[in-house]
Order: C-alpha cells, then sequence, then structure tokens
C-alpha cells in the first residue's frame, strides 16, 4: 500500500510539474541577447549563412547604407579571402517598444589582417528586434563611431 501512495504521488508530481516546465520560456530579452551574440560570433567565424539567421529580409542598416544581402555577401568576401573581423560586443540595454525590442550596445571591430582598416574601431549600434517564425530577428541596425 506504501509504494502505490508513493507511485501516485510521483505520478501527480509529474503531471503537475509539466504544465508548469511546458509554461516557462526563455524570455525576450534574453533571446536578442543570444541572437546579438550569435551574430557577433558568425561575423567572427567568417559564416554568411549565420549572419543571415538573425536578419530580417527587409533589414536595413544605417538607413539603406547596407541591406541583408550587402551584409551577408561581405562577410562571405571576407572568409573567401581568409580575412578575420574580430567583434565584441559591450553591455547591452533592452528596451520593448511595443511587440518589438531595441537593444543598444558597443561594438569593438578588430581584424588580424588588411581588411577595412578605416573601418575598425569602437561604434555605438542601435537594433531594432521583430519575431519572425518563433525566432527574434533584426530588422533595423544604426551605428556610428563612437569616440
Amino acid at each position: 500500500m506504501k509504494d502505490v501512495k508513493v507511485l501516485v504521488l510521483l505520478v501527480m508530481t509529474m503531471l503537475i510539474g509539466v504544465p508548469i516546465t511546458a509554461c516557462r520560456r526563455t524570455p525576450d530579452e534574453v533571446q536578442v541577447r543570444a541572437a546579438i551574440a550569435a551574430g557577433a560570433q558568425a561575423v567572427q567565424a567568417g559564416s554568411a549563412s549565420d549572419l543571415g539567421a538573425v536578419l530580417t529580409d527587409d533589414f536595413d542598416g544605417n538607413a539603406g547604407e547596407l541591406g541583408r544581402r550587402d551584409l551577408v555577401r561581405m562577410v562571405a568576401g571576407l572568409a573567401l579571402r581568409g580575412e578575420h573581423v574580430g567583434a565584441t560586443t559591450g553591455p547591452i540595454a533592452i528596451e520593448r517598444r511595443g511587440d518589438r525590442l531595441v537593444a543598444d550596445f558597443t561594438v569593438t571591430l578588430t581584424s588580424g589582417g588588411r581588411v577595412l582598416p578605416d573601418r575598425l574601431g569602437v561604434y555605438r549600434a542601435e537594433t531594432a528586434w521583430r519575431r519572425e517564425g518563433g525566432h527574434w530577428r533584426c530588422y533595423r541596425a544604426a551605428w556610428k563611431r563612437s569616440l
């Protein structure tokens, strides 16, 4: 009889615990921080497809200066030439704006080669994110050199 009570208690605990665990999900801000880190890793690894995965198809960089295709091609070109670009992000501040998120941070670009010497340094970035297909994707970014 004692074993049956233990078994019933275990089953009830599991049944009660399943809905609770199923309701848990990673907070949106954490997902955006992870996507920013994944984008930085993609640039450092020279993985154009991984960078493209965090950007929307209609991505707009610096008010029309660079689109998604431009950034993906740039990373692919650098990888083909064997160039390495380091991208280190600073602290990320995230603000909710309706159903979108805006993330502000600094990013430091470095290079082990001859790539873009005039564009290396520290930048202040503001990125805008929206949920697409269950993932947060960057649809707009603006950046400027920070002193």
